[in-house]
Formats: structure tokens, C-alpha cells, sequence
């Protein structure tokens, strides 16, 4: 299985083509639609979220509610491109150009690398395309991932753990529950007390023109034994996950299980001991090491978390230097979020479904739903057997 990617924030649309999709996989816009729904809530989210009502639209790959195994073509509309369309049309309009050009880069984002690297003048054809916006793209192809998860009966849930420093308690309650939890919560916390502190602080830092970060965490669980390899660098699925959680924007950092805890512990304290019962087969007392071992699952829950940086666009902006002057001025100003971190879990929470489907299909024969699943079938009980 494999996705692009194209559009630009504030162009006609975005556009996504997944590839490696099994016939006969049952196929929901509606599921996909929701996905989309989740990611543009969240508190501190800004004024775009007011004007896109994110829906997509399935050009290709499905027929009658299922897959084909044809490419799927999904295409999400951008309702801001009427006002854009000037700024942002294909055709030449040197007037408009020239005086919409963008020539102060933001200190954070991908302005001024990009604009060096690809020889622009103009910042805007950098940060149109390396916009958060793009995130709506990946979570559809995300959505349409959990619904192959789904029928392989693995299940994926996420939540905001810290906001701007002010850190949830640990709860222990069954994934579904934790869904429902970090759905009815505006920062989709589980923890209510942290809850309003991480409220407190965004309402605090928007006034002030500034913004927060947070970490959130993902946890999927029903995943068999034996995704992923140890045989290649690149075939390691916490590697994969590790990048998938990464490439998101904005977030700096990743960990697995305990992570870097695992730094200050000693080895009897950081390794899972392996259990056997008739009843369950193999498993882990513990699962500190977040569902992996040498690079595969160990059937564990996969528990992955991702640190979000606080947006760098800030409305009390940063000094930067003019590209054409190279007089310093304080940076442009883009519409933008005070913390974005409860809608970027969402994001995470589909970049890592996208990663578990892709393992599955290549661990097992995928032509067609009704193979995978039977394949996948027959491995439980051989390693059950084992």
C-alpha cells in the first residue's frame, strides 16, 4: 500500500490516491468524513476551521460500498479557495503577484529553507504546500486504512496527554472507553482536572498572540504477532511509525512504550517478561517497550507518543530578515491556531493507522479482503500453536 499527496492550502482542493488497496474491502465515506470532522475540532483551533467543513469526495477505487483494488482517488474541496483565487491561479496575473508576494520569512516553518532550495521569490509557493492544511489529506487516507483495521478487527484510539506543560494523570480504562473519553473532551484529554488547566493556558497564551504545544498518544490494539521485520532498517515497523509520527508538522519527537524513561532504568526494569497461558498463548507481562520487539509487534497494544511543537506562527510574530532587503523586520502573519495539538491527534492517530494497515498488507496475501482475512485467520492459530 502507498498514498500521495497534492494541493496547497488555500488551492481548489486536495487530492489523494492510495494505491494497494484489497478488492472487496467494505468502503465508508461516511467513516472517512468523520475522521476529517475530528480533526478540525479541538479547542484554540483557529478561524479557517470556521470556513472549511471538511467532506471527501470518492472519484475512483469503489463501487457498491466496496474496494475494487483499483487506486482510490479521494478529493477534499478548499470552500477558502473563492477567495483565493487570484493569488492562486494557475494562469499569469503579474499584478497580483507582485503585490501579494511574501518576502519575510516565518522562523520556524519551511519558508525560508524551502524558498533557498527551490529558487522562490515568492515564500508563498513554500508555504502553501508545506501548510498543516495538508494534514487533511493524510487523514483521509488514514480513515480509509482504519476501515481495512477495523475489519481485521484491530482498533486505534488516541488522546492529548500534555498541554503547554500541564501534564493529564495516567488512566487505566479499555480503549473504547478512552475513546469515548478524549471525543467528549475539547482538548481530548482523559483526565478532567487537566482538562480546564490546558484550557486555562490556551485561552492565556491566544490573548497574549501566542501559542502552545503538547504531547498526544496513540494506542492500537487486536494487532497479531509478527508485523514488521528485524531483517532490514526499513522494514522495522516502530522505524516506520517512528517517521509516519514525525513527518507530521510541527512535531519534534517520538517515543515507544516508556521511551525515553527507558534511559533511567535498568534493564530488569525497561524488558517485558514473556507469559504463556493456554488460554492466550504468548504473551507480556508488561508492555513497557509500547508493543514492539526487534522491530515487530509482539501482539501487545502498540502504544506510540509524538511531541507537537507550539505552531510558529505566532501574532505577536518573531524578527526575521527580508529576502530581498535583508533588513530584519518582525515576521509575516498567517491565519492561524494558539494550540493545535487535540486536532493533531487526530492526525497522528490515522498516520499510524495507515503504517499498521500497510504491515498487515504485507504480511499478508492482499489481492483481496476475503484472502487477508483468511490468511490472517490461519497465522492466529499457527501462532497460537507454537
Amino acid at each position: 500500500m502507498r498514498y500521495l499527496t497534492a494541493g496547497e492550502s488555500h488551492g481548489p482542493q486536495l487530492t489523494v490516491i492510495i494505491e494497494g488497496l484489497p478488492s472487496r474491502m467494505p468502503f465508508s465515506k461516511e467513516k472517512v468524513d468523520e475522521q476529517l470532522a475530528r480533526r478540525q475540532k479541538g479547542y484554540g483551533r483557529g478561524r479557517r476551521m470556521q470556513i472549511e467543513s471538511d467532506q471527501v469526495q470518492v472519484l475512483s477505487g469503489v463501487r457498491f460500498g466496496q474496494t475494487t483494488g483499483a487506486p482510490v482517488t479521494l478529493v477534499i474541496e478548499n470552500k477558502d479557495f473563492q477567495h483565493w483565487r487570484k493569488i492562486m491561479s494557475f494562469d499569469p496575473v503579474p499584478e497580483e503577484a507582485e503585490k501579494r508576494r511574501i518576502s519575510r520569512p516565518r522562523p520556524g516553518h519551511a519558508d525560508l529553507n524551502g524558498a533557498i532550495k527551490y529558487n522562490h521569490r515568492d515564500i508563498r509557493d513554500v508555504l502553501e504546500r508545506s501548510s498543516a492544511r495538508e494534514t487533511a489529506a493524510r487523514v483521509a487516507a488514514g480513515a480509509v486504512a482504519r476501515q481495512l483495521l477495523e475489519t481485521c478487527g484491530i482498533r486505534i484510539a488516541g488522546h492529548v496527554v500534555s498541554i503547554g506543560g500541564v501534564t493529564a494523570r495516567p488512566v487505566d480504562l479499555p480503549l473504547e472507553e478512552c475513546a469515548a473519553r478524549a471525543e467528549a473532551s475539547p482538548v481530548r484529554c482523559l483526565d478532567p482536572e487537566a482538562e480546564k488547566e490546558m484550557m486555562r493556558l490556551i485561552d492565556e497564551a491566544k490573548k497574549e498572540g501566542d501559542t502552545l504545544g503538547g504531547i498526544v498518544e496513540v494506542v492500537v490494539e487486536g494487532v497479531p504477532v509478527g508485523l514488521g521485520s528485524h531483517v532490514h532498517w526499513d522494514r522495522k515497523l516502530d522505524a516506520r511509525i517512528a517517521q509516519a509520527i514525525v513527518s507530521i508538522q510541527a512535531f519534534k519527537g517520538v517515543e515507544i512504550g516508556i521511551g525515553f524513561e527507558a534511559a533511567r532504568l535498568k534493564g530488569s526494569q525497561v524488558h517485558d517478561e514473556i507469559m504463556w497461558d493456554e488460554s492466550r498463548g504468548y504473551y507480556r507481562r508488561t508492555n513497557r517497550l509500547g508493543g514492539f520487539e526487534g522491530g515487530m509487534t509482539t501482539g501487545e497494544p502498540i502504544v506510540v507518543r509524538g511531541v507537537m511543537k507550539p505552531i510558529p506562527t505566532l501574532y505577536k510574530p518573531l524578527r526575521s530578515v527580508d529576502i530581498d532587503t535583508k533588513e530584519a523586520f518582525l515576521a509575516s502573519i498567517e491565519r492561524s491556531d494558539s494550540c493545535a495539538v487535540p486536532a493533531a491527534c487526530v492526525v497522528a492517530e490515522n498516520v499510524v493507522a495507515w503504517e499498521v494497515a500497510r504491515a498487515l498488507t504485507e504480511k499478508f496475501s492482499s489481492d483481496t479482503m476475503d484472502e487477508l482475512l483468511d490468511d490472517l485467520k490461519r497465522y492466529k492459530e499457527r501462532a497460537a500453536k507454537f
